[in-house]
């Protein structure tokens, strides 16, 4: 794995939190309204995107495991897996940029498994103090999200648990600024990020990103 690589998951965290706000900012500002009233909000806040990016680095390390299956088999040629995650991360660039709705049909495919663990959070709730926002934040870790599963098909391509989780583990630290901030000023970012010259201007690096994995993949098949 390369700095370039960890990079760029870096970036597509942070270009792609225009998802974050549409998706997850009511549940941001819903978690921030459970919080002690008069105590600081983001030693809350800090402890939930741990956990969450924690959920994302372990899910990294379990599509990494699925990738190193591909390039072990014979019938398989490893290139297909960076052309998938190329063609996933083109896709949510078309879901950023409201040109294209079919990543949520792979969002709806997930679904199944939240419906089961999202019950856990409700057990986490009064959160009391910060250290009960930690395992809030790993249950809403696995919340079906399309920005996700696109950074996760990437993951498979490494074909090694250890990379899918860094790579993973690097794109939710790319989420960290905007979440954190939408427990103060969600109202102002969502306003900044639903314009459309933000929204299409970042869908268009999605998609030219997708596209240079897809390119890199075919000419080294």
């Amino acid at each position: 794995m390369t700095d370039s690589t960890l990079l760029s998951a870096l970036l597509i965290g942070l270009a792609g939190s225009v998802h974050c706000v549409g998706m997850c900012g009511g549940i941001v500002t819903s978690f921030t309204f459970m919080l002690p009233k008069n105590r600081n909000p983001y030693p809350f806040l800090l402890a939930y995107n741990i956990g969450r990016i924690s959920a994302y680095a372990v899910a990294g390390a379990i599509a990494g495991s699925l990738g190193s299956l591909v390039t072990l088999s014979p019938y398989l040629n490893p290139q297909i897996l960076p052309v998938i995650g190329g063609v996933f991360m083109f896709l949510m660039g078309l879901y950023i940029g409201r040109w294209s709705n079919l990543l949520t049909q792979v969002e709806r495919m997930g679904g199944y498994f939240w419906r089961m663990i999202s019950p856990l959070s409700k057990k986490l709730i009064p959160i009391k103090h910060p250290i009960y926002a930690l395992p809030y934040g790993m249950v809403w870790g696995w919340l079906p999200c399309g920005l996700v599963y696109s950074t996760l098909s990437w993951s498979v391509s490494t074909g090694d648990p250890l990379s899918g989780f860094i790579t993973m583990l690097f794109f939710g630290l790319g989420t960290l600024p905007v979440m954190l901030a939408m427990g103060g000023t969600a109202k102002e970012l969502r306003e900044l990020l639903n314009k459309s010259v933000v929204r299409q201007s970042i869908a268009i690096l999605l998609c030219s990103f997708g596209l240079i994995l897809i390119a890199n993949a075919i000419h080294t098949w």
